[in-house]
């Protein structure tokens, strides 16, 4: 399901290349690479939100929404009690949320779900006592990084699993210098695919060669794969 990441930075030379335009080193691909991943990633939840204000006609919509549940899956991940206890840091008495979680969609106190309130409801819940959470209806609240959950008269309680989209891994194009030329190092200890679906292969190539376009001063360039990337995006949402 991953790109390859050598076929994207060959088509990106290639492109690039072209009438001689410029050279992309492996250190600028990996940067366009890594902000270009994200950049795919982050418009996943601007389109989900877009899908879901469109009214009825699923039937027509359908293909678009499965395929976009099929992309996120592969981020879609859980921490449970142990994970929760040993990489969460403690911001006592609550939990700072790691650097690898995304969005949160879902916490859990002993197969109970939480109720996700926003910062205001929260306080208002926890402090008033005809709406105070208990063990079995309990709350939570995600802020300035941190998670908080309370259960029982309005106490801390600790989420015994965590539902959430982790941040795609770094991508790197990984090489060893023969003869002062940057060849292309397969080691998983030096390489990693991109981790998004196999259909965003294309719009990644036309992602980077923008910013490359961008780094060179090249105007052709960046127009160009502005254009070609705009023509994907276009045919991707028909």
């Amino acid at each position: 399901m991953a790109v390859n990441i050598d076929t994207v930075y060959q088509r990106v030379l290639a492109l690039a290349n072209k009438e001689q335009r410029g050279y992309i080193t492996p250190q600028e691909f990996n940067l366009f690479a890594n902000h270009s991943q994200m950049e795919i990633f982050e418009q996943y939840f601007y389109d989900l939100n877009q899908l879901a204000r469109i009214p009825g006609n699923d039937y027509f919509y359908a293909d678009i929404d499965d395929l976009l549940e099929e992309k996120l899956q592969i981020f879609d991940s859980w921490d449970n009690r142990n994970t929760i206890q040993q990489q969460w840091a403690v911001d006592w008495p609550d939990r700072i949320i790691p650097d690898y979680v995304y969005r949160i969609h879902r916490v859990e106190f002993n197969n109970v779900s939480c109720e996700i309130l926003k910062t205001k409801d929260f306080e208002d819940v926890i402090l008033t006592p005809l709406t105070m959470p208990t063990n079995r209806r309990p709350v939570a609240n995600l802020r300035d990084n941190v998670m908080r959950a309370r259960g029982n008269g309005g106490q801390p309680i600790r989420p015994t699993s965590v539902f959430y989209f982790r941040i795609p891994d770094r991508a790197q194009w990984g090489y060893v210098v023969v003869n002062n030329q940057a060849m292309f190092d397969p080691n998983p200890n030096k390489t990693t695919n991109f981790e998004l679906h196999r259909s965003e292969e294309t719009e990644l190539v036309y992602k980077i060669l923008k910013y490359a376009g961008i780094s060179m001063k090249r105007d052709d360039i960046t127009k160009n794969a502005q254009s070609l990337e705009s023509l994907q995006i276009q045919q991707e949402k028909q």
